[in-house]
């Protein structure tokens, strides 16, 4: 079977015939036109049937052919600024591949409980297809950017002997008679490969089992962390504050198509821009105080604290310095405030919440040690973490970035499940 054009390259065809093979997104008629959108996962195009200039039978086909519906059309390209894409078809053929059942997805308004039971199928819709684009064209920005700066790719372990982020969270999986976990983060093994490689990164999949319904939860998501040796508190900002610019101007840059379907507003983009806002923990308390919000010096940030700090500003905001007993065990102390943690948050504008959290590491072998005993975590499991400190301990820091709350703000959806392609939530494992 010939390879069919992709819509997406459309344009460097005009004038010329060209095969399309896809699925049939919507169909018309009127007197003796029939009009089918065309769909084949890189665009829509409207294919234009005249009665007088097809074959009677792909006329007839033009009219009784089911919603999703896999064809092929030839036909002869055209510039038409009032279509989809601006070009159309001028059909000269059709031909079925395969006729589809009755299509569960109408029109009409369907819940979000149906949509998510026919996630599957949702995925063909025009605002998801939008949506995993975005995220596509978002993690790639990231590689490059990374890449970029010499950071080094390596894959950290899925099943992991010790928790990362407190034990209450995890899923266990038994592992030949061993109990072990399902990864939180990557981070504990990015450190001693920071060692070897000084800047290094993972992409992965990461496993909280947080019995949260929010809107901005999943029990499965998936978290860019780097990490680099020699690196401080301020230095990780920057470099948090660098990625994330770049990413967002990557995706206005490319993929504005998309933001167009989603109806995104983009002067909300357009505005972040370094550098960004850094503001203590101390001074976003007495910040969300003015703003009516009671909390008291020492409480870690809710959802709605989150919400407001964000709106408060056009761009992400860097909340650093936090208490250390809300954070985890592994952030350094301030040398000048030791009840403060050398940890950082990044913050969306638009109510999206936290999308980085990270900071400086603990260095020093005693501290840590005094931390593992303080959290009761299992000294046995954390002592090739030590090890990083017992040869050669150096500076050095990190963050985790949120894949699908980064891209529900850049995209603008209010729930985090449209922004992976089969999320997994509480009480939701299927498809």
């Amino acid at each position: 079977m010939e390879p069919a054009l992709e819509i997406a390259r459309i344009a460097k065809h005009e004038g010329k015939k060209v095969a399309l093979k896809g699925w049939v997104h919507n169909k018309r008629s009127s007197g003796k036109i029939r009009f089918v959108l065309l769909r084949d996962g890189t665009g829509i195009i409207q294919c234009v049937f005249l009665k007088e200039q097809v074959p009677e039978q792909a006329f007839e086909l033009a009219d009784s052919i089911t919603q999703e519906s896999s064809v092929e059309i030839s036909g002869t390209v055209r510039e038409d600024k009032r279509s989809p894409g601006g070009y159309e078809l001028s059909g000269s053929d059709l031909k079925l591949i395969s006729l589809a059942e009755p299509y569960p997805i109408t029109p009409k308004e369907h819940g979000v409980d149906f949509l998510m039971k026919h996630r599957h199928l949702w995925l063909r819709s025009q605002r998801q297809f939008a949506i995993l684009r975005i995220r596509s064209e978002l993690i790639k920005a990231f590689h490059d950017f990374l890449d970029d700066s010499g950071f080094i790719l390596c894959d950290t372990p899925i099943l992991t002997p010790a928790a990362c982020e407190g034990t209450t969270t995890l899923f266990n999986v038994d592992y030949y008679g061993e109990p072990v976990f399902l990864t939180q983060s990557g981070q504990l093994y990015n450190e001693p490969l920071c060692a070897a490689l000084r800047k290094t990164y993972c992409l992965g999949p990461t496993f909280r089992a947080e019995k949260s319904k929010t809107r901005r939860h999943l029990t499965e998501f998936w978290m860019l962390e780097p990490e680099v040796a020699f690196l401080d508190l301020e230095g990780c900002m920057d470099l948090a504050e660098n990625l994330v610019a770049y990413a967002v101007g990557r995706v206005l840059e490319r993929r504005s198509p998309e933001l167009g379907i989603l109806e995104r507003d983009l002067s909300k983009l357009e505005a972040v821009k370094k550098p960004f806002p850094r503001i203590t923990y101390t001074k976003a308390v007495e910040l969300l105080k003015s703003k009516g919000r009671n909390l008291k010096p020492g409480d870690d940030f809710g959802a709605e604290d989150e919400t407001i700090l964000g709106q408060s500003f056009d761009r992400p905001v860097l909340v650093h310095r936090y208490p250390a007993p809300v954070k985890a065990f592994y952030m350094k102390r301030d040398r000048s405030d030791p009840n403060l943690a050398l940890a950082v948050d990044m913050i969306a504008p638009e109510g999206y919440g936290e999308i980085v959290g990270g900071g400086q590491r603990e260095d020093d072998l005693k501290e840590l040690e005094k931390r593992i005993k303080e959290h009761d975590l299992p000294r046995q499991a954390f002592e090739w973490y030590l090890d990083v400190r017992r040869y050669g301990s150096f500076p050095h820091s990190g963050f985790g970035l949120g894949i699908e709350r980064t891209v529900a703000w850049i995209c603008g959806v209010h729930h985090i499940r449209e922004t992976i392609p089969f999320p997994r939530m509480l009480e939701k494992i299927y498809p």
